[in-house]
């Protein structure tokens, strides 16, 4: 009986540890005229200071989506768990009734996105304000994101390299130390986006065949929509540090497959790319049987903006 009693109690505090691995704080982060945005901050139990600090980003196409969705959930516990601080972030959704977006009308998209990146380093600079506290190395913080997500940090690191007008509410010389894209593209009005200043180092993951946010590019003149392929190519024309995952004939699931199917890379990529500061290029592409995962979707523009 007793070794019963002492076997139940130890898988009871195992259990118990399993879900205990890491802890989630609520914050206010910026106060806009029509909502308060805030951010859950999951940090490792018995946390060391100076940690890297993940800030992600939920998808929805800038209409719906939440930062409690259990997949965004379970992935920012996992990434917390791996020793990390993650900061998972309200933004104002720029789209939220708006239709016929495409592109001959992206202004609607564009504001989306510019609205987006706004409450982006809004978060940012709190965590920078807020390091001491949060045991966050201001040095090391990552942005991450999926779908419109994806393509909010990859704005927002791209506007941060050029210096533009909507970067100055961060410090001169603050930069991020990496960006996780999960089906990511940035709108361009200048054709393929160039970066002044070395952007940072980017793990990109798309599908070939993602007919909601494009995997190489979809351009009418200078105006374009450009996704990982297309990015991916001028880092490499720039020599600028990525690292890019391609499902081949697979669609905007992407978005949400690295979240549960890649962690391992994930990591290793802040351990190489981040930590160790390597300046690595490496291009891998995948087929069907190398997934291990079914296809959910084939979602167009149409289908989010009818």
């Amino acid at each position: 009986m007793h070794k019963l009693v002492t076997t139940l109690f130890i898988c009871y505090i195992a259990i118990f540890q399993s879900f205990a691995e890491s802890r989630v704080s609520n914050f206010i982060y910026a106060k806009r005229d029509t909502c308060n945005l805030s951010m859950d901050v999951y940090s490792p139990i018995n946390i060391a200071p100076n940690r890297p600090c993940i800030i992600f980003v939920f998808g929805g196409g800038f209409i719906m989506g939440s930062k409690s969705e259990k997949t965004n959930v379970a992935f920012c516990k996992a990434l917390s768990d791996s020793g990390f601080v993650v900061a998972s972030i309200d933004y104002r959704l720029g789209l939220k009734g708006v239709k016929k977006v495409g592109v001959t009308n992206t202004e609607p998209l564009n504001k989306a996105i510019n609205m987006a990146v706004e409450d982006l380093y809004s978060a940012t600079n709190f965590l920078v304000q807020n390091a001491i506290s949060l045991n966050i190395n201001p040095k090391q913080i990552i942005i991450s994101g999926s779908s419109a997500g994806a393509i909010t940090i990859l704005h927002a690191d791209h506007e941060l390299s050029n210096r533009t007008k909507i970067a100055t509410v961060l410090s001169p010389d603050f930069h991020y130390a990496g960006a996780i894209s999960f089906a990511g593209a940035i709108l361009s009005n200048d054709g393929l986006p160039k970066y002044a200043i070395k952007p940072a180092p980017t793990l990109f993951f798309h599908g070939t065949k993602d007919k909601l946010v494009t995997y190489n590019k979809v351009q009418v003149l200078k105006k374009g929509f450009f996704g990982s392929s297309a990015i991916a190519k001028q880092f490499k024309k720039q020599g600028f540090p990525y690292y890019i995952y391609r499902y081949q004939d697979y669609g905007h699931e992407i978005c949400a497959l690295p979240m549960t199917q890649n962690l391992n890379e994930i990591c290793s990529f802040i351990k190489e790319y981040i930590i160790k500061k390597r300046k690595l290029e490496i291009d891998v592409r995948l087929k069907d049987n190398d997934v291990d995962f079914k296809q959910l979707h084939s979602w167009t523009i149409k289908d989010l903006y009818k």
